[in-house]
C-alpha cells in the first residue's frame, strides 16, 4: 500500500493521508467513514489522524487500519468515495514533522572509498531537521552559501512503533514502510568543520517521497535497486544489499543508543557517484533536475532552484 500526504493544487489547505489506488488518491478519513458509517465521528480522529505527523506517530495501529481500509476498497466500487488523480493534487514530504531524522554516513564502502575516508566499523550518525524537509515533486533550494551542492540518493526507513534496544533479529517488525530520501549535501559546508551537521540541514533542501510503502510491500530492504540521474545521465546505481549496515543492524545499534519513536525516520546511506567522488566535479546547479528511484518504492524528481541570498 502506498500511503501519500496531499492536498489540492493551488491550495493552501493542510496536508492530509491519502492511500493510492489505480493513480488516485482517496482520503483516508473520508474512507474509513464509508467503511464504518456508524463510528462516533468525534472517535474518528484518534483512530486516523487526518494530519500526516499525527497519523504517523500512532504508528502501526493506525497503519494497519489503513491497510484495511485499503484492501476492502481495492477493486470495490460500492463505496461512495471522492477520487481525486494523483494529477490533481500537491504532494507533500510523507511527514512533515518527525521527531527524529537519522541519517548513515558512508554506509557503503565504495562511496567511503570515493570520499576517501577510512570504511566505518561502526555506524557513522548524524541528524537532519524538519527545516530540511521538502516534498517529491518540490524544488530543491541552493543556497548562495555553497558552490559545491551534491545529490545522494537514498533508502528512506519510516519506524512503526517505539523501538528501544531492539534485536536485529526482530528489528523488522518495527517498520512502518519505506520512502526515497535525497540527502542533499552542500560539501563546503559539510567539510569546513568535523561535524556534518551545516552541510546537510540547510532549509528546503531534503526532498522525500513520492510515498511511504508499506513494510508488508517490501520482504527485504536489503535488495533493492537504488539509482540517480541528473538531467537524464545516470550517476549513481546500485543495491542496498551492498550495504556494510543493514537496516535490521542499523535499528539494532540506533535502538541501543537512543528510543526509535513511531514516525521517526532513518537515512540509510548513499552509494558511490556523488559528484564531490569525481575527479571533476559535477556538482548540482540551478535548472538540473535530479531523478531518484528505488526498486519496489518509485522515482522522485526535484528541479534545482537559485535560494535568496
Amino acid at each position: 500500500m502506498k500511503l501519500v500526504s496531499y492536498r489540492l493544487k493551488n491550495t493552501n489547505e493542510s496536508l492530509r493521508v491519502g492511500i493510492v489506488i489505480d493513480e488516485n488518491v482517496i482520503n483516508l478519513q473520508d474512507a474509513y467513514r464509508a467503511v464504518n458509517p456508524d463510528v462516533d465521528r468525534t472517535r474518528i480522529e484518534g483512530i486516523i489522524p487526518a494530519d500526516p505527523t499525527s497519523f504517523y506517530k500512532l504508528g502501526s495501529p493506525a497503519i494497519e487500519v489503513a491497510k484495511e481500509l485499503h484492501r476492502q476498497l481495492k477493486n470495490n466500487d460500492q463505496y461512495a468515495l471522492h477520487y481525486l488523480s494523483l494529477e490533481d493534487v500537491y504532494l507533500g514530504t510523507p511527514i512533515p514533522e518527525p521527531s527524529k531524522i537519522i541519517c548513515v554516513g558512508r554506509n557503503y564502502i565504495e562511496h567511503a572509498q570515493e570520499m576517501k575516508s577510512d570504511i566505518p566499523e561502526i555506524p557513522v550518525l548524524f541528524a537532519k531537521f524538519a527545516n530540511a524537509l521538502i516534498g517529491p515533486n518540490d524544488d530543491i533550494e541552493k543556497t548562495p552559501l555553497t558552490e559545491k551542492l551534491d545529490y545522494e540518493v537514498e533508502l528512506t526507513v519510516v519506524i512503526g512503533k517505539e523501538a528501544s534496544k531492539v534485536k536485529k533479529e526482530d528489528a523488522l517488525n518495527y517498520i512502518a514502510g519505506y520512502t526515497i530520501g535525497n540527502d542533499i549535501s552542500a560539501r563546503d559546508l559539510q567539510k569546513r568543520t568535523p561535524q556534518w551537521l551545516q552541510g546537510k540541514s540547510v532549509d528546503k533542501s531534503t526532498p522525500i517521497g513520492p510515498w511511504i510503502v508499506t513494510a508488508d510491500e517490501i520482504e527485504d530492504p536489503g535488495k533493492l535497486d537504488v539509482r540517480c540521474y541528473v538531467n537524464g545521465e545516470l550517476r549513481q546505481s546500485s543495491n542496498t544489499d551492498k550495504f556494510i549496515f543493514d537496516v535490521p543492524y542499523l535499528i539494532e545499534f540506533i535502538s541501543n543508543i537512543m528510543t526509535l519513536n513511531p514516525g521517526d525516520i532513518i537515512m540509510t546511506g548513499t552509494p558511490e557517484g556523488v559528484a564531490f567522488g569525481m575527479e571533476d566535479p559535477k556538482f548540482l546547479q540551478p535548472g538540473d533536475v535530479v531523478t531518484l528511484e528505488i526498486e519496489k518504492i518509485g522515482t522522485m524528481k526535484n528541479r534545482i532552484t537559485e535560494g535568496l541570498v
